[in-house]
């Protein structure tokens, strides 16, 4: 009888069990999971959409602010110089990149944009010269390089072609051409100066006293400043041309004459500039010192030679590594942390009597310890008592102003050496910086407006070590590490013996 009744009672059981299609989904939604899995899938949405607006307001940023410039020499980036002469940029300048679409170089590309992004008056632009191929001719017949540049304000341009931008040298191993620094900044800015200039400066160097030559890197900065470069015979001139931005005296051999020194003062006195070079020589320059004298400084005799280990380099002595000086001609140099070095220069000293309205600053000095070695043919470098004490200074600029609000600026560097490329190599160009900017300062001073950048170098850069730097470290490789493990070598051997 239970058997019978709990057979008859199991049917109705799955009867009451029996749930609709319908009321099984509705019940599926009301389970746990199912919300806790809806709530995840608001939260990525909400998620998404932040990171959309994100990437979205990112991309409306500048350049300048969304991208870091992590490469060694910043070759995506402008330098100070280029941000303050682009402050003062007070016309619109276009710029076009001659490439294909989707061929453009991505390097000049960026740094283009960070023109655009440092000045409302910049404009960049890409032309594809297959799409518009009579676009060029406007400009040049020449047939452009792809990725060339063309710089233009109002009625006047300038190419800037991409060979220029990109230097390059021949490796006679494999006979390949390699690429060995890049220009881009130096160029783009030089044609900017250019185009937005209507009087450009003129650098007259002197001629005909066994002068040397400019050094082709100093040549080549001071073309991309956009100064013309001419030289000066003043035995036929009888005078420094009124058009003279700047008269470069660099290293006379021999000295000039009456007629010429009193030139030379003339166009000084009357507000002219001067950059002057001058190296050790037994030739009488009696004449080339009296204008050195006439605002203040002369030259010590003999060469200068460093007995502080912290101021000369390749272990040897007359090659020194001066102090840089934070005055007006090299501010940005000064700030930059390169070093110079000044191989076998005359120490320069500021004479008793000197007009009142002349100011002389140091750009470059030695240390206490140096002095200046009268006997240079002499064995022995070690001083005797003919020898000069030091400090001295090795550069200095000087600056006059005259009643008519003119004023007389000189920058004189006591060693042509410093032009020498080799010499500017050994400091990671340190020289040219400085002697560009101090040129600069000068040229540009009557609203003349001159900038020149140097090259960044896509080589390893030297490490520059003075014999102090040499001599330290040295001692700790040869000496303080090989001890170090020696001695903890020791004492491990030491307790395991004992153990």
């Amino acid at each position: 009888m239970k058997f019978r009744e709990k057979i008859k009672k199991d049917p109705s059981e799955k009867k009451e069990k029996k749930t609709s299609f319908k009321e099984k989904i509705k019940g599926s939604f009301n389970k746990k999971y199912i919300k806790n899995g809806s709530y995840s899938m608001v939260i990525s949405a909400v998620f998404i959409a932040a990171v959309v607006v994100i990437n979205m307001i990112v991309g409306a940023v500048p350049s300048k602010y969304s991208e870091i410039d992590v490469s060694d020499q910043k070759i995506f980036s402008i330098g100070d110089q280029t941000k303050k002469f682009l402050k003062k940029l007070d016309k619109d300048v276009t710029i076009y990149q001659v490439a294909a679409s989707g061929s453009e170089d991505e390097i000049i590309k960026k740094l283009l944009q960070k023109y655009e992004d440092a000045s409302d008056h910049i404009t960049v632009k890409q032309k594809d010269p297959v799409v518009n191929p009579k676009f060029t001719s406007e400009y040049t017949d020449e047939q452009l390089t792809a990725n060339s540049l063309i710089v233009e304000c109002g009625e006047r341009s300038k190419i800037v072609d991409y060979n220029d931008i990109y230097e390059t040298s021949v490796d006679y191993n494999t006979y390949s051409y390699n690429t060995t620094g890049f220009d881009g900044e130096g160029q783009i800015t030089g044609a900017i100066s250019y185009v937005t200039s209507e009087d450009l400066p003129i650098l007259y160097t002197l001629d005909g006293h066994g002068e040397k030559e400019l050094d082709s890197v100093i040549r080549e900065d001071i073309e991309k400043a956009n100064m013309e470069i001419k030289t000066l015979n003043l035995l036929t001139e009888e005078s420094v041309p009124e058009d003279a931005a700047c008269l470069m005296i660099n290293s006379p051999a021999s000295d000039i004459s009456i007629e010429e020194k009193d030139a030379i003062l003339s166009y000084l006195e009357n507000g002219g500039k001067a950059m002057i070079f001058s190296d050790y020589t037994e030739e009488s320059m009696d004449n080339f010192d009296a204008v050195l004298e006439n605002y203040g400084v002369k030259r010590a005799e003999g060469i200068v030679i460093e007995k502080d280990a912290q101021h000369y380099a390749m272990q040897t002595p007359y090659y020194l590594v001066p102090t840089v000086n934070n005055a007006e001609p090299v501010t940005s140099f000064f700030s930059s942390g390169y070093f110079v070095l000044a191989p076998y220069a005359q120490g320069i000293q500021k004479t008793d009597s000197v007009r009142d309205t002349v100011t002389i600053e140091s750009l470059l000095t030695t240390s206490d310890s140096a002095y200046s070695k009268v006997n240079v043919k002499g064995e022995s470098l070690e001083k005797a008592d003919e020898d000069i004490e030091g400090p001295f200074d090795i550069g200095v600029s000087i600056t006059e102003t005259l009643d008519d609000e003119k004023k007389t600026q000189i920058i004189y560097y006591s060693t042509a050496n410093l032009m020498d490329s080799q010499i500017n190599q050994a400091v990671a160009g340190g020289n040219e910086q400085m002697i560009m900017e101090s040129l600069n300062w000068m040229c540009s001073s009557e609203g003349k407006e001159t900038i020149s950048i140097p090259s960044k170098s896509l080589e390893i850069s030297r490490l520059t070590l003075t014999a102090y730097d040499v001599s330290f470290w040295k001692i700790c490789v040869m000496g303080l590490i090989p001890g170090f493990f020696l001695i903890a070598g020791f004492c491990i051997w030491l307790k395991r013996r004992k153990a």
